[in-house]
């Protein structure tokens, strides 16, 4: 068998195995690494090279600049922002996604866009109730075609460009892409919104963990309808006095989760302590633990103005306010004792708004019922003072801490610094003063020097699964270039369409680019077919532009398997996609992509010598 057969036998089978799911796809990818050396294909050091590629070192730091967004809030807000725009529909935040994605991967690396996002949409997913695999889908499709909006997109680009630089043309400008990548993009809304059918419902699938989320606990425990925001005016009775002096809840009948006091940079959360001075303009948090309570009378009484609640039960103020239910262990102290003889506010800085004894939540006020060993209690307040309850010497036991604690920010006041090492990390790929792996490791030391991330989390946030797979399938390229698959490829497209019409030629062209792009990177696809192109321009005594540009748009076509690019790659895992799934999306627009490329192309790039 020639050398040229087994690799295609090899390729055969790593598809083979992809499609069918068996054995994982990063299993695969070590499977080839091993197989393509040991059949002589490739040198070892050629076989492990992808370990030391920069593309393959820039994703893992791209991973790392998103886990220091998430941890700073940079990417919470986003998704906040995202998530307020769209309200409730899932076309719309479709729509948006795929439109940030698209215009913030023109600037930057595509694969750098989606590691940023990945996190961000995942967070969006849990909480709209989205399965994720209907938005990981959109968001890879999107950064594909963020390759196709300016020149520095995405790498093929520039490989074209320089080719054609270097056979004395003027190459392309920085915005020659963009009137291929929008209708594309529009395109691409509209089919993502079909699509997304082929990816299941739009439920999304219980957590395997099985931990509650926060509106779980509101349902479990009847908590809807309990919560209000007061306003503190200037005449009202609370205003400069302490809390200590008040004695809401046995006056009235209500509990103060927190407090919200406005300050230069909007508002800030406090905690209700004995000793916090109310003051005018001041908004209190409240649940009102007796239900059926008359807050119309409280309202009227304190001289307190109601205010709208943007969500359910606090859940907008997830960041500072927790929920979480605890047990009650027979050697605890609170054995026999109510709530308020215990008093679990002052020492716990927690407040007790639900009970349950059994499967059953306890009905009514339940601070002055006393507690039996096997009592669940709902408790809210402070991530970090939940967290401390099994130190404490009552030894609570922490039964269901919900979803919603993953999301907790880890350090909210570095988010300027964020942004701006962000800002810098875009500017630096951008303007090309130094290389993309450069620029994104000079952005994770600087993320670390301003405490936006520490090393256990840069650590923990690298999918190693994604690395692996593409440095499992790097082998591939140098294989088939050695063995003479690709060259052979590229004189048969010679032979078959030189003397047809030109725009059968650029289809033919963006076939072959689109076939290849399966198996090789799309960079190294592009550096193989532009000469290609170029040829092709003079076999036709055409100008060489369109043929390239159709070769740098069906470069980024790489829709078809979760290996055709890294932006694919990276979405796999969290989108718990298998092979099949990306071939019956990315089939039809694949397609799709063509048909706007030879209509468009010979437009804007006619076909006659320049």
């Amino acid at each position: 068998m020639s050398d040229l057969a087994l690799v295609l036998v090899l390729l055969a089978a790593a598809i083979a195995m992809f499609a069918f799911g068996r054995p994982r796809m990063d299993v695969v990818a070590l499977l080839m690494v091993v197989a393509l050396p040991l059949a002589g294909l490739v040198t070892v050091p050629q076989a492990l090279a992808g370990f030391s590629d920069p593309n393959v070192i820039l994703i893992a730091a791209l991973f790392v600049v998103g886990e220091a967004l998430v941890r700073t809030g940079v990417a919470q807000k986003l998704g906040d922002w995202l998530v307020r725009r769209a309200g409730r529909s899932e076309g719309r935040l479709i729509a948006l996604l795929m439109i940030s994605v698209a215009g913030i991967g023109a600037f930057m690396s595509s694969t750098g866009v989606v590691a940023i996002f990945v996190p961000i949409v995942l967070r969006i997913a849990r909480n709209a109730g989205i399965a994720a695999r209907r938005l990981m889908m959109p968001l890879s499709m999107a950064a594909l075609l963020s390759g196709m909006m300016t020149l520095v997109a995405t790498a093929p680009n520039l490989v074209v460009h320089g080719e054609l630089v270097r056979e004395g043309q003027a190459g392309f400008g920085f915005f020659a892409f963009t009137p291929f990548g929008v209708p594309l993009l529009i395109l691409a809304i509209g089919y993502m919104l079909l699509a997304r059918r082929m990816l299941g419902d739009g439920a999304a699938p219980q957590a395997d963990s099985g931990r509650p989320t926060l509106r779980d606990f509101v349902e479990a425990y009847g908590l809807r309808g309990r919560d209000y925001r007061l306003a503190i005016g200037p005449a009202s009775l609370l205003a400069g006095r302490e809390l200590r002096e008040l004695d809401l809840r046995g006056s009235a009948g209500i509990n103060i989760v927190a407090l919200e006091r406005a300050t230069r940079f909007g508002s800030t959360l406090l905690r209700p302590e004995a000793s916090l001075r109310l003051e005018a303009g001041d908004v209190l948090l409240i649940d009102s633990r007796q239900p059926g309570s008359d807050m119309a009378a409280v309202v009227e009484r304190f001289g307190l103005r109601p205010l709208a609640l943007e969500a359910g039960y606090f859940q907008d103020r997830a960041q500072a306010i927790g929920m979480a239910e605890v047990l009650v262990p027979p050697e605890s102290r609170l054995v026999g004792r109510s709530v308020v003889e215990a008093k679990f506010r002052s020492t716990h800085d927690l407040a007790v708004i639900g009970l349950r004894r059994g499967s059953t939540p306890h009905a009514g006020t339940v601070t002055d019922v006393a507690l039996r060993p096997g009592d669940a209690l709902l408790v809210i307040g402070p991530w970090r003072s939940i967290r401390r309850l099994p130190q404490s010497a009552d030894r609570l036991i922490l039964l269901n801490m919900p979803v919603e604690h993953d999301d907790i920010v880890a350090r909210p006041d570095r988010a300027p610094h964020a942004l701006a090492i962000l800002v810098l990390t875009v500017g630096l790929m951008a303007s090309g003063v130094v290389p993309n792996v450069l620029a994104a490791l000079i952005g994770c030391l600087l993320f670390g020097l301003a405490g936006c991330i520490d090393m256990t989390s840069a650590y923990r946030s690298i999918h190693w699964q994604t690395l692996v797979l593409i440095v499992g399938m790097l082998p591939f390229s140098a294989a088939l270039q050695a063995t003479g698959g690709v060259g052979l490829a590229a004189d048969a497209l010679v032979a078959a369409v030189g003397g047809a019409a030109p725009r059968v030629v650029l289809a033919a062209l963006f076939l072959l680019t689109a076939v290849l792009g399966l198996f090789i990177s799309n960079t190294a696809t592009a550096v193989l077919m532009a000469p290609v192109a170029i040829a092709l321009a003079g076999v036709l005594d055409a100008s060489p532009y369109p043929f390239a540009m159709t070769v740098a748009l069906a470069a980024s076509a790489a829709f078809m398997t979760p290996v055709s690019s890294p932006v694919n790659t990276l979405v796999v895992g969290p989108g718990n996609y298998g092979f099949m799934d990306f071939v019956k999306v990315g089939v039809p627009f694949t397609l799709i992509t063509l048909g706007v490329c030879v209509t468009l192309v010979p437009i804007l790039f006619p076909f006659a010598p320049h």
